[in-house]
């Protein structure tokens, strides 16, 4: 299973004190790295659900319907665990905050499902409070699915492998179950201001 795909090319320049987490260096471009394949999905066939913790489905978009729903211009510093950031990136999505908003939940934290079989793990404090999307545009297009299009989770406050490409779903769990990377050794949070890239930071 590729880990880096081609066009990673990992260009940096130095950043002035404070504006990136410490360890990162800043990249032009944007790289291209995932756990797999990229995931092509028809827009017909695409849907977004949410499930609670009863693992009842709560809320189900198609392509279509999602696309009606309020959306936002975010516009984010990202940061990569292995060590790029790219600052004042552009953004498209609909808020977490609208997705999950008419949902009642005891569930204390999250899975987010994509295509590819992909997961990852954040507490639900972290998604919401408007710290969360699901974005479907970039720099002003449609998100390209080497970038996770059509739509991937954004949570930019939180290492970029928790923002996870060709995002399905979010399933709401009353305990915490770590993701794909999490369960070989990164960290199960991510802060990276705190520089938690691995088990033990």
């Amino acid at each position: 299973m590729g880990i880096v795909n081609r066009g990673f090319k990992g260009r940096h320049r130095q950043a002035g004190a404070g504006l990136i987490p410490p360890g990162q260096y800043l990249v032009d471009d944007f790289p291209v790295l995932t756990a797999g394949p990229t995931q092509f999905t028809p827009l017909e066939e695409w849907d977004f659900t949410i499930v609670d913790e009863s693992g009842t489905q709560a809320a189900r978009w198609t392509w279509d319907q999602f696309r009606t729903l309020p959306a936002e211009d975010i516009t984010v510093d990202i940061h990569c665990v292995t060590k790029w950031s790219k600052l004042g990136t552009h953004w498209r999505g609909v808020s977490v905050d609208t997705l999950i908003g008419n949902i009642e939940t005891s569930a204390e934290y999250v899975v987010a499902v994509c295509d590819g079989g992909y997961t990852t793990n954040l507490p639900l404090a972290d998604l919401l409070d408007g710290q969360a999307w699901v974005a479907f545009g970039y720099g002003g297009e449609e998100l390209e699915s080497e970038h996770g299009g059509p739509a991937r989770l954004l949570v930019p406050h939180l290492y970029f492998w928790k923002s996870a490409k060709w995002v399905r779903g979010l399933q709401l769990r009353t305990e915490d179950e770590p993701g794909f990377w999490e369960s070989v050794g990164y960290h199960n949070y991510g802060d990276p201001w705190r520089e938690q890239r691995y088990w033990g930071d």
